[in-house]
């Protein structure tokens, strides 16, 4: 099934303290996450993250970069000592630098995707309004957006998991294209241009000013659209997880839907070499940049035979290649998560033609340019107005009864994918056909237990045992409720879980 694949969103939040713009990014952000852990006793709080399998220097051209070279932000294998809590419904609450992040539980498709980002905004909001009643705390906001408009940016990364065995040029060459243009379905929106946004106007991306280069290893200095971190967190020599760093958090369930969803597609195709159509660009990180300046969807870029497309009609392009992709691989008998992502990606595509405003109560980008444009013609006011940016950061502010977005999507002027009770419940449950379902329901019933868990192990600390009993988890489709739910159910300590899975009956 062509969208189907193992994937997940892991993003960082803007933080402030209104009152004291000069407080430590780092304290405070330490501040929310050790108020969510506080707040509840279903969360595990004895579990650390495990490290020791990570190595995120590994280079997927073939080598891996040296430690001493390496920026400090890339050492993510690091343990800081920084705040670090494993939830329940699988996913990582940490302190990233300084950030708050929230990394999603995997899932094996888009909507589900959807699902557990939407419930990590509900965990920041709640640990945030948590961390702002503890005494001598001032309070706290968060943000989901990607950028402090001061030249930082913070990111909203993909994840899917690929088959080793496909080509890396092959994934350069046909993603390059379709990342630069995506933008179109899936920007956040953002009021000033350039990285420091000094200079007015609105443009589609509030990542686009911040790449540099084409392809490389980093994520935090000279971006690179296509990032080559080979770090794959399941069996080495089966999985490449492709780690995206060019797209914007998204408030809009729709623009998250439609960002994993076409990407899962094309992945679907590059793996089985079925784009045989070259739309390399000439000067794609000019373009990522000149694609998001220009909400008017003019913009022409020069492909490498000479052609120029806007980003509307590459899209198009993949659109029409996945259309046969899907009917030749699978006919009528597409599921219909994948006919879905192909009716909305073609409906949202033909709009954007039309009229983007057609839009604005679907993606993120003409949402807020829409809101925008009221205040300016209601206050006849220009784009280089600081009213407008405050406007801007309100739309992605996390708590229900502040945030613009959520205010709109509370009126019914935001379409929605899902409903509030499964948010809810995704905030505690894990996904049930990943191996998140073991590592959550672990944590929720054997919490004293468990020493440490990372992606791909559950570490368990057992009376009797001199060791730590790891667990491994390296195939992320098993450990599934369908796999172990009635192993879970039948172990009434982690000691009986541990002995079943090892054969040894102690």
């Amino acid at each position: 099934m062509s969208v189907q694949r193992i994937m997940g969103i892991e993003t960082e939040y803007g933080i402030s303290v209104p009152g004291n713009p000069g407080a430590n990014a780092m304290v405070t952000s330490t501040q929310v996450v050790n108020a969510y852990l506080a707040a509840s006793a279903a969360r595990a709080r004895k579990a650390r993250w495990d490290f020791e399998e990570e190595n995120p220097l590994r280079d997927a051209r073939g080598f891996d970069l040296a430690r001493e070279v390496a920026d400090s932000t890339q050492l993510t294998d690091e343990d800081l000592g920084l705040a670090n809590v494993i939830l329940t419904n699988g996913a990582r609450l940490y302190v990233d630098h300084a950030h708050p992040e929230y990394s999603a539980p995997e899932v094996t498709n888009p909507r589900d995707a959807v699902l557990w980002d939407k419930a990590g905004e509900r965990v920041m909001a709640d640990a945030c309004g948590r961390a702002s009643t503890i005494p001598g705390v001032e309070p706290i906001q968060l943000y989901k957006n990607n950028t402090d408009n001061k030249g930082a940016s913070y990111g909203c990364h993909e994840n899917y998991l690929m088959r080793r065995s496909t080509p890396f040029g092959d994934i350069v060459r046909h993603l390059i294209p379709f990342f630069v243009s995506r933008q179109v379905v899936c920007g956040a929106g953002r009021v000033g241009l350039g990285a420091d946004g000094r200079d007015s106007g609105f443009q589609i991306s509030q990542r686009a000013d911040f790449f540099e280069v084409e392809v490389g290893l980093e994520t935090t200095l000279k971006r690179p659209i296509i990032n080559t971190r080979d770090e794959p967190h399941a069996d080495p020599d089966k999985y490449r997880r492709l780690h995206v760093i060019v797209g914007d958090a998204n408030m809009s369930e729709i623009s998250t839907y439609l960002k994993l969803g076409t990407t899962a597609l094309v992945l679907a195709m590059v793996e089985d070499g079925f784009l045989n159509v070259d739309l390399s660009l000439e000067t794609p990180v000019a373009d990522l940049r000149a694609f998001s300046h220009d909400p008017g969807l003019t913009h022409a870029a020069r492909l490498r035979d000479g052609r120029r497309m806007t980003a509307v009609e590459l899209q198009r392009q993949y659109l029409e290649l996945a259309r046969k992709y899907v009917q030749d691989r699978f006919g009528p008998d597409v599921d219909a998560d994948t006919a879905d992502i192909l009716d909305r990606w073609e409906s949202v595509l033909d709009r954007l033609a039309a009229d983007p405003m057609q839009l604005s109560e679907e993606l993120d980008w003409v949402a807020k340019l829409k809101l925008l444009e009221s205040y300016r013609s209601r206050d006849s006011i220009d784009w280089g107005h600081h009213r407008l940016q405050l406007v801007d950061l309100q739309y992605s502010d996390v708590r229900s009864d502040k945030g613009l977005y959520n205010r709109l999507a509370a009126r019914g002027r935001m379409q929605r994918l899902l409903s509030e009770q499964e948010v809810e419940r995704a905030i505690t449950e894990p996904p049930e056909d990943t191996r998140a379902y073991f590592r959550g329901r672990c944590l929720a019933k054997y919490a004293d237990s468990v020493a440490a868990a990372s992606w791909d192990s559950v570490i368990f600390d057992l009376p009797g045992r001199d060791s730590l009993q790891r667990v491994p988890t390296l195939e992320p489709l098993r450990g599934t409720r369908e796999h172990v739910g009635e192993l879970l159910e039948q172990s009434a300590t982690a000691a009986d879980l541990v002995s079943v899975l090892t054969g040894d009956r102690r």
